[in-house]
């Protein structure tokens, strides 16, 4: 009994506040004279914060036109705009910005849901040995990575030094299918320095170099260990992950950011139109980067660890995507025109 009052109150409430926003929007626009988009495009920057706001407002909206906008075909999205304008009778002479507004936000909505729909195509096919471009692109990442050392054979133990898990690295895509291999070959070839550091450093101790960062009293006194002890100190904080396979792994993260609508925030900041699969590779690149130093100051024991590090740095991420004014990479970021619209 006391579950159904307390239910009973909730619907009340719900319908209540909804009712109570619905006569404050009209009382407002008695008030202003502008409807809540154009209220949103003129006193918000673009942006997540405006993108956000709109596509929030176009779904609540108890019209089932604005409700479907957010879903058109990007060929559509100008007629869309006309529509919106009649329905909420506004002058496009009169109020030419918030057409170039409300276009810019639509893009990147209908954009976003666009890249779910790719990402998720390539996570769904297959890797196929017996098809060129799939073996094409797994033989370009181990050119980009170890550049000075020839693949023996197709089928070789030496995909393990890039951080697979046996002789055939097919067997490991099948968790991300494509997905995983494109960015992995994105990563490899379109960050290269970083890449070949980052599988360097996983391959080795931290302190594999440590010698060039020693002063002499330093030295001095790692020369009074016995060589048990220093090779002790030396493996201290090995980093010891394999490559590949955490780079699967955060392409999943990345995947999950996506889909769970997480990602918003950043894409609507770095793209002034429509997010496209680049600017998903890209984000790949930077969470890549990110993992690995994250990875490096939790000093984790052993690999066993790498669930707890994986998901404490994606919470960590989630906590600034929260962040409105949040850009993940904002060197990615894209042409100044976005202040323009």
């Amino acid at each position: 009994q006391t579950s159904f009052a307390r239910m009973f109150v909730q619907v009340c409430l719900y319908f209540y506040c909804k009712c109570l926003w619905r006569c404050l929007k009209f009382v407002v626009r008695k008030l202003t004279g502008q409807c809540e988009l154009q209220r949103i495009c003129y006193n918000t920057k673009p942006g997540a914060a405006r993108t956000m706001k709109i596509e929030a407002s176009l779904k609540g909206s108890k019209s089932k036109r604005l409700q479907t906008s957010v879903n058109v075909h990007p060929d559509a999205i100008e007629k869309t705009i006309d529509d919106i304008m009649e329905l909420k009778r506004i002058n496009p002479d009169i109020n030419p910005q918030l057409g170039v507004s409300l276009q810019a936000c639509l893009l990147q909505i209908v954009g976003y849901r666009n890249l779910i729909a790719e990402v998720e195509k390539l996570r769904r096919e297959a890797y196929d040995s017996e098809n060129p471009q799939h073996e094409e692109m797994l033989l370009k990442l181990w050119k980009c990575l170890k550049p000075n050392s020839p693949l023996k054979a197709r089928i070789s133990k030496q995909w393990c030094e890039i951080g697979f898990q046996g002789d055939d690295p097919k067997t490991d895509f099948r968790g991300m299918g494509l997905l995983g291999l494109y960015n992995l070959v994105y990563f490899a070839e379109w960050d290269t320095e970083i890449a070949q550091q980052v599988l360097t450093d996983s391959l080795h101790p931290k302190y594999s170099n440590v010698w060039q960062y020693l002063d002499f009293n330093y030295f001095f006194f790692l020369s009074q260990l016995s060589k048990a002890e220093w090779e002790k100190k030396k493996f201290d904080k090995a980093i010891g992950y394999s490559f590949a396979i955490v780079g699967i792994n955060i392409t999943d993260l990345a995947y999950n950011l996506l889909v769970s609508g997480a990602l918003k925030t950043h894409f609507y900041n770095v793209a002034p139109e429509a997010p496209t699969l680049t600017h998903f590779q890209q984000t790949f690149c930077y969470l890549m980067h990110e993992f690995h130093k994250f990875w490096i100051d939790e000093d984790p024991l052993d690999i066993m660890e790498f669930n707890r590090v994986r998901e404490k740095f994606y919470k960590r991420i989630l906590r600034q995507l929260q962040n409105p004014e949040m850009a993940l990479c904002p060197h990615f970021a894209a042409s100044e025109s976005l202040i323009n619209m």
